[in-house]
């Protein structure tokens, strides 16, 4: 059975009868998991587990686990620092910055490989102008070519670990004030400003690095009528082809507000995979998921499934093994010593 084009989520830590059942609906391809699905180490692993032996290919199980604020797990797990303050060091000392960038996403990627999940969505491309509290410290820095010299270090921290990287918010959600979790923010610049600022960071790293891109949803209304992640402009013309992108696009999740106005459920689903997205993100509303299935029925995407093929992590350690691995203990050690507020 191949990887559908619907990723879900769960309610609890473990698996009810009817998420095993649509885990195996052919319209899915993965699980996204939250800190409600998180107890411990080990049931974390045994969830994980048990996801995988339910289809072959396995299903993708993915994760937000940036660091700072947005690190679902907790316990058990290296308290990552938020990408701001790895931006704070590198300001005062470059190298020491670029290494603390590695550091964060091997540990980060290396930690969530040993416990079953293949992908983090991270890392964050946006720039921190201080304008969008929804980002915040969850960005490197202001300036696009900081941002994109550390997100390189961090993403290849994540490729030793045996992680792909999933850059975002793709064009930028930087530059707004409002919250796409709670509305539909608008950013009111042109695409050639865009260009010289938030997209830099996409435009260098999507060709060779990233193997993933999440859209934002924000309304560039200067650049099309459709948020981004709607848009075949951003989608197709820039993203594709400007910016020579063949990874997998993900849609961010769609019960947010930002992506109401394009429909119920169903409609936003559709709406995004005929825009260019390959995945769909559909959290938060297990009362909708059927009727998302149902609304996808007989879709296929070979192109896409292709792609997500290629997102299963391959873990080089057990997690007791992982806790003996020099390379892994001097990396948590740099990040300790780095970050006084971590324990």
């Amino acid at each position: 059975m191949s990887l559908g084009p619907v990723m879900m989520d769960l309610v609890g830590t473990t698996l009810s009868p009817q998420e095993r059942a649509q885990l195996c609906h052919p319209l899915v391809g993965g699980v996204i998991l939250f800190s409600r699905n998180y107890e411990s180490p080990a049931q974390l692993r045994a969830l994980t587990a048990e996801i995988r032996a339910l289809r072959n290919p396995p299903l993708i199980i993915t994760v937000d686990h940036e660091g700072g604020r947005v690190q679902r797990f907790r316990e058990g797990f290296t308290a990552l620092p938020a990408l701001a303050r790895i931006g704070e060091i590198h300001a005062l000392d470059r190298a020491r910055g670029r290494k603390l960038a590695h550091a964060a996403g091997y540990v980060m990627a290396a930690e969530l490989l040993a416990h079953g999940v293949d992908l983090s969505f991270a890392p964050v491309l946006d720039l921190g102008r201080g304008v969008s509290t929804v980002i915040g410290d969850r960005a490197f820095a202001e300036d696009p070519l900081v941002v994109t010299e550390l997100a390189r270090q961090y993403v290849l921290g994540m490729t030793q670990a045996g992680m792909a990287a999933c850059g975002k918010h793709f064009p930028g959600h930087g530059g707004v004030m409002g919250d796409s979790h709670t509305e539909l923010p608008v950013d009111d610049r042109p695409l050639s400003a865009l260009k010289h600022a938030d997209l830099v960071p996409f435009a260098r790293l999507c060709p060779t690095v990233l193997a993933a891109v999440m859209p934002a949803h924000v309304l560039y209304p200067q650049v099309d009528a459709e948020p981004a992640g709607f848009s075949r402009v951003w989608l197709q013309e820039v993203l594709r082809k400007a910016q020579r992108f063949s990874g997998v696009i993900f849609s961010d999740d769609l019960s947010m507000a930002g992506a109401h106005g394009a429909g119920d459920l169903g409609e936003r689903a559709r709406k995004a995979l005929a825009a260019g997205c390959d995945v769909v993100l559909a959290c938060n509303d297990p009362q909708g998921l059927d009727g998302l299935l149902a609304a996808l029925a007989g879709y296929a995407n070979p192109l896409s499934q292709a792609r997500m093929a290629r997102l299963h992590g391959r873990p080089a350690w057990t997690a007791d093994e992982l806790a003996a691995n020099p390379d892994y203990r001097a990396s948590c050690e740099l990040l300790r010593s780095s970050f006084s507020e971590l324990p």
